[in-house]
């Protein structure tokens, strides 16, 4: 294949050396869509540069087709984001020795103007020098990174910032250097893209750099981020302290980093704030237990008491990781009162994210001060108005039980329980129903029995398809929690009682209750018990059970002994076929097959 970029289209008329080999047409075709008008052939053509260097020999990938790929990078932004993808694998088509030929083309995509090539180009550089050796790195790729990091676009030297990390390692002393100093550069350019990039990267860049020049280089330009002008920028150094702070020693943490942390506390912009909420428990992570208990919860309990719900958000959320900083006396007199107030929050978001985690508190207060300080904030959210924050709630009851008892949780549980299980939005009946297999393994099987029983009756016959069939699945989930012989007493003779109900919804239940239940109940039930109530609905009055009948045939066909299927169910079915309703016919007649 010969490529020329001075011209138009791609020159193809010589297919390889020999010309009329009829197997290398696909690969004419790709070549001649690269430069179609229409875009989507383009991108066509694009996604299969594998299929087009692969029949060609490297050498000719390198010297023909790279060079026709470098005229290309003023196509769509969609079609350059395709093509920095394939190129990012294109080293097994130019050889190992020869991956620097492609940092030309991806030189050209990270300095255009679309943000998201330029990501994708990054990426794809960064996979391109990972498979280059040492020397190589230190040949081609660095002076790659010199040239973007300096040139006169902005959008060139927002790229830059994403590859020192990996062509430091590989650098020689002198470049290191020079690396060094360019990057502090780039920390205080005057575009903020570039300045909010480097502070993306600094962390990875960081991580690299020899401990030597850490507190040297680094941590100027830790700290140039940490004060800059644009909130796009400062935000940034949350996710820097996390990994810089693992490089620093103690001291060296407690002079720069815990600073840096408590100006993020206090920024006037809520999306700094925001982030180091967000971040909070890994930044007491990255600092240690001992900087965290002297330093950092004096800011955290400032970030549940902020202005903005978002923020308070983000600091519930974090509650649990955090106060397994602290000591017990700092969460009961400085964290527990903000959380407390939390529950009161005006934010339906902030109530929920608190009444999420808040809970798991209870093994680390123990009985006695969970019972007087984590309970009322249970009971505030249980009784919530936003049947979320019940739910929420609900859900994180496991670690209460273990501690408190089920007797004293019980007593405030199931006023809340029956409330959201009656709820008039079906999508919290749903979810309530959902619960209910983990509250059943929670709180044991006397209290189910005696208190939530009744109600998972009551959702079988609800007027919601959904919620009907979450009952029916519960059930198959309680029997996993209880066993076959609680089930044999408790569950299947209320459930197959409902076939005679006067409502059809709840005979139409007990269908699918069956469905469920048998792949789970002993062949002898399914046989004796629940295939003759199947059998008996087949003659139902309603159309609707009639051809359900015969698609749960089609579920206990299988599981059925063959002469069972072949004396009780076939005659059934071939009954069905002549019914009057056409979809009845037509799943008996499924159904029938399956009896062949």
């Amino acid at each position: 294949v010969v490529l020329d970029a001075a011209h138009p289209q791609p020159r193809a008329s010589c297919i390889m050396a020999t010309g009329g080999d009829n197997s290398l047409e696909p690969v004419q075709i790709l070549i001649d869509e690269l430069k179609n008008e229409d875009v989507q052939l383009r991108l066509n053509s694009i996604r299969g540069l594998g299929t087009i260097a692969n029949a060609l020999r490297p050498d000719r990938v390198r010297t023909q087709l790279i060079p026709f790929l470098n005229e290309m990078v003023d196509d769509e932004d969609e079609v350059l984001i395709v093509l920095a993808e394939q190129l990012g694998d294109f080293v097994q088509y130019v050889g190992n020795e020869h991956a620097h030929v492609l940092l030309e083309t991806m030189e050209g995509l990270m300095g255009v103007p679309d943000s998201s090539v330029r990501d994708k180009a990054v990426q794809a550089t960064n996979k391109i020098g990972g498979q280059m050796a040492p020397e190589s790195v230190s040949e081609h790729f660095v002076p790659l990174v010199k040239r973007l990091a300096t040139s006169e676009w902005f959008t060139s030297k927002a790229s830059a910032p994403g590859l020192f990390a990996l062509c430091y390692p590989s650098a020689s002393d002198e470049q290191k250097a020079e690396l060094r100093q360019l990057y502090a550069a780039l920390v205080k350019d005057s575009t903020p893209t570039v300045r909010r990039n480097a502070g993306i990267s600094l962390g990875n860049f960081g991580a690299v750099v020899e401990e030597s020049f850490i507190v040297s280089d680094v941590v100027p330009m830790f700290k140039s981020v940490a004060s800059d002008e644009q909130d796009s920028v400062r935000l940034q150094v949350v996710e820097v302290c996390s990994a810089l702070s693992k490089r620093l020693s103690q001291p060296d943490n407690v002079e720069h980093v815990v600073p840096v942390v408590r100006a993020c506390v206090g920024d006037a912009a809520w999306r700094v704030r925001y982030m180091a909420a967000d971040k909070f428990s890994e930044l007491c992570d990255a600092v240690g237990e001992e900087i965290s208990k002297s330093e950092m919860i004096e800011a955290y309990t400032s970030l549940l008491s902020d202005n903005e719900a978002e923020v308070r958000t983000a600091a519930a959320t974090n509650v649990c990781k955090v106060c397994s900083f602290a000591s017990l006396d700092v969460i009961l007199e400085t964290i527990l009162p903000c959380a407390s107030r939390l529950a009161d929050d005006q934010s339906q978001h902030v109530r929920s994210a608190l009444a999420s985690e808040v809970m798991g508190l209870a093994p680390q207060l123990g009985r006695d001060n969970t019972i007087k300080y984590l309970l009322d904030i249970f009971l505030k959210l249980l009784k919530d108005e936003v049947p979320e924050v019940r739910l929420n709630i609900i859900s994180k009851l496991d670690a209460v039980n273990q501690v408190i008892g089920i007797e004293l949780l019980s007593r405030s549980l199931l006023p809340a329980i029956v409330e959201l299980a009656e709820d008039p939005q079906w999508r919290v009946r749903l979810a309530i129903i959902e619960y209910i297999p983990l509250l059943a393994s929670q709180l044991g099987v006397e209290f189910f029995d005696e208190k939530l029983s009744g109600l998972c009756m009551t959702w079988l016959g609800d007027p919601v398809y959904s919620v009907r069939e979450a009952a029916t699945n519960n059930h198959k989930k309680l029997i996993e929690v209880f066993g076959l012989e609680w089930a044999k007493s408790k569950i299947i003779p209320q459930v197959l009682n409902l076939y005679s109900h006067s409502n059809y919804l709840y005979r139409m239940t007990t269908l699918f209750s069956i469905q469920s239940l048998a792949p789970v109940v002993p062949p002898e039930v399914l046989s004796d018990t629940m295939l003759p109530l199947v059998i008996r609905l087949a003659k139902d009055t309603v159309p609707n059970i009639r051809f359900n009948v015969a698609k749960v045939f089609q579920e206990l066909i299988p599981l059925l002994p063959k002469e069972v299927v072949q004396e009780r169910v076939k005659p059934c079915l071939q009954e069905l076929v002549d019914d009057a309703d056409d979809d009845v016919k037509y799943f008996a007649t499924v159904a029938l097959r399956d009896t062949m």
